[in-house]
């Protein structure tokens, strides 16, 4: 496996060294939860999302990204579909900052160093770690702890982007973070003084979902005739 990610750096940074193009710029949008408390619905804020994001696009297929985001959902059982839900009426506000670090692939040639419109959906994927509000329910009341705690995420996002002109990029995207945490909704706090008050499904962890728009400023360089073309 480390052999593997070794020989995949290798190969993007020697790919970086014919042609290069930064973006900077921000993230606006909403955040909604997919847990043991309130709606299902995988595509469904509830609250505000914001961040920066940076790209380094090493070819006309591929960015190395990174970013950072900070958003705020809330979890309410009273407007669930689900009966036992809206009768058990929990309800749990948290928020959440991450920071994300992967691979961007472009589905066509996205050149930015020519003249003109430059179109493409993408796929994003990488690692993130975050930071969550952590409580948990004891009798129908939730047990706010004052502190929080932090977990690994999987994101998988897709979206598309559109050059503006040729200093803009807007894009739109839908980004599901898949958790290996299950207390984003406080339904199963960990520790033995917590076991008691676990609920719920303890066997399939928490998603989250940023959606929202981007716009980024472009700059760099083209380093060689023949790059981009």
């Amino acid at each position: 496996m480390i052999r593997s990610l070794v020989l995949l750096t290798f190969l993007m940074v020697s790919m970086g060294l014919n042609a290069q193009m930064y973006e900077v710029g921000v993230f606006a949008g909403g955040a909604n939860m997919i847990g043991d408390v309130g709606r299902t619905n995988y595509i469904l804020p509830s609250d505000l999302a914001f961040g920066g994001v940076f790209k380094w696009n090493i070819s006309k297929r591929y960015a190395w990204r990174g970013s950072l985001t900070y958003g705020k959902f809330t979890a309410d059982d009273t407007k669930s579909s689900d009966t036992s839900r809206q009768q058990r009426g929990y309800v749990v506000d948290n928020a959440i900052l991450e920071g994300s670090a992967g691979l961007e692939f472009n589905f066509v040639d996205y050149n930015l160093h020519k003249l003109g419109p430059a179109f493409t959906p993408y796929l994003y994927t990488g690692v993130t770690y975050f930071r969550y509000d952590y409580s948990y329910f004891n009798g129908g009341v939730l047990q706010d702890l004052s502190q929080s705690d932090g977990s690994f995420a999987i994101p998988m996002t897709v979206g598309f982007k559109y050059r503006i002109n040729q200093f803009l990029i807007f894009g739109a995207e839908i980004g599901a973070r898949y958790t290996f945490t299950d207390n984003l909704d406080a339904s199963n706090p960990k520790g033995s003084n917590f076991e008691e008050f676990a609920f719920g499904n303890i066997f399939s962890d928490d998603w989250y979902v940023f959606s929202g728009v981007t716009l980024t400023y472009t700059f760099g360089r083209k380093p060689c005739q023949d790059c981009f073309q």
